[in-house]
């Protein structure tokens, strides 16, 4: 079966129109219409059914759905292994949140090839939506991100946090914080909503950033104030560049790990997610660490079944 069929199928699915399916692949709506006819051939059913409300799923491609996921996630994980040019022949495909790579990175590649040493890692920093639609097709094996999106095929667990911290090249206090000079952070949606919430006179600037590191370079190249990560605002406010802004609350982004549901159970997979739990831990949990919540059940995990 071709693979661009199941491709279509699926987006089709989300789309539920066969114009923007046709947009979206960058083909003709006749040849969306046309692989659907060739599917439907195929297996030997009618899978949409077309009316002036839209294209919804017939009862049996309701039924074909999850299998059609399931055939383009193995269809990527087997073209990706036998492409594969690690020595052992198998790699390790591992996205990352953009803020988390400078996050003693050298200390979690060595953890990773201590615990799986015949496997080679390659590492990509992305944004959430994307590494969750990587998940999904089996373009990624695993994810750490900040946010997570809940679709049957992911399963997340909750890492621990990380810490921002609002700097300002201008004073120490939000009274001293010119509103014309801040850098609204755009982290995440739960950042955002975060800083909404603490900061609502804040929220409304003329300057955005969503990545820690272009937040330094701006706060170093211009004047300012902004959130950056908590090891940013050290190295800044140890170069004498910035000063911590005492009065401003600290922000904690939590970090999720996320794999497709078919690897959840896989050793492998627990074996990373295990190390990634050391490597996130929680900011505050009533002072205890994340194996002691760990040990009362109060790490949480975010499946399909609690959508």
């Amino acid at each position: 079966m071709q693979i661009e069929l199941i491709d279509t199928f699926l987006d089709l699915c989300e789309t539920k129109s066969f114009n923007r399916t046709a947009e979206r692949l960058g083909v003709t709506q006749s040849t969306v219409s046309g692989r659907v006819r060739s599917l439907e051939a195929s297996v030997g059913v009618k899978l949409f059914q077309r009316s002036r409300s839209g294209t919804a799923l017939t009862t049996q491609g309701l039924r074909f759905e999850p299998h059609a996921r399931s055939l383009r996630h193995d269809w990527v994980t087997a073209k990706n292994a036998a492409q594969d040019t690690a020595l052992a022949g198998v790699t390790m495909r591992i996205g990352l949140q953009h803020d988390l790579v400078g996050i003693e990175i050298k200390r979690l590649i060595g953890r990773l090839r201590e615990i799986l040493p015949q496997t080679a890692f390659l590492l990509e920093a992305d944004y959430s939506s994307q590494m969750c639609s990587d998940l999904i097709i089996g373009r990624q094996d695993i994810a750490i991100l900040y946010s997570p999106q809940i679709q049957p095929d992911l399963y997340f667990e909750t890492l621990g946090e990380v810490r921002y911290i609002m700097v300002s090249t201008q004073g120490d206090t939000l009274a001293r914080v010119d509103k014309e000079n801040y850098i609204l952070a755009n982290y995440s949606a739960t950042f955002a909503n975060a800083h909404a919430a603490l900061l609502p006179d804040l929220t409304h600037v003329s300057l955005s950033i969503g990545q820690n590191a272009a937040m330094v370079d701006l706060l170093t190249s211009l004047s300012g104030s902004a959130y950056v990560l908590e090891h940013s605002a050290k190295a800044l406010i140890a170069s004498g560049i910035c000063q911590r802004v005492v009065d401003a609350p600290s922000i904690d982004q939590s970090v999720f790990v996320g794999v497709n549901v078919r690897n959840r159970h896989r050793a492998t997979y627990r074996k990373l997610i295990r190390a990634l739990h050391e490597q996130y831990p929680s900011q505050h949990a009533n002072g205890r660490t994340r194996s002691e919540r760990s040990a009362t059940g109060e790490v949480s995990a975010i499946s399909p079944a609690k959508r």
